[in-house]
């Protein structure tokens, strides 16, 4: 089972203003990179439980949040905390740069 929940327009206010760090991956069914990231997403799902909520929103299903955080590349990764966003990265990342970066999120 995985921690990496999908959500569409209509969860996404509430999602990212959850208090702390939350991650957004804006991804398209037809993405290879988007694919390529998801097993990675997957992982960090499983050893961030509890720690970092993870959603995934496709693209085409809410193009409206897409345009909101002006993504233009899938796959894009955005870290909000207490609603607001704080970081984004685009394309695929390895586990390893992916943990840094969500850890430097978490203790600033």
């Amino acid at each position: 089972m995985s921690n990496v929940t999908e959500i569409g327009s209509a969860q996404f206010a509430e999602f990212t203003s959850q208090p702390g760090v939350v991650l957004v991956d804006f991804h398209a069914t037809w993405c290879g990179p988007c694919k390529t990231l998801a097993p990675t997403l997957d992982q960090l799902g499983e050893e961030y439980a509890g720690r970092l909520p993870i959603a995934k929103v496709n693209i085409e299903q809410a193009p409206d949040v897409a345009a909101r955080y002006a993504v233009r590349s899938v796959p894009t990764l955005l870290l909000f905390r207490d609603g607001e966003p704080v970081g984004q990265a685009v394309g695929v990342r390895s586990k390893p740069e992916l943990k840094g970066w969500i850890d430097g999120a978490m203790a600033a």
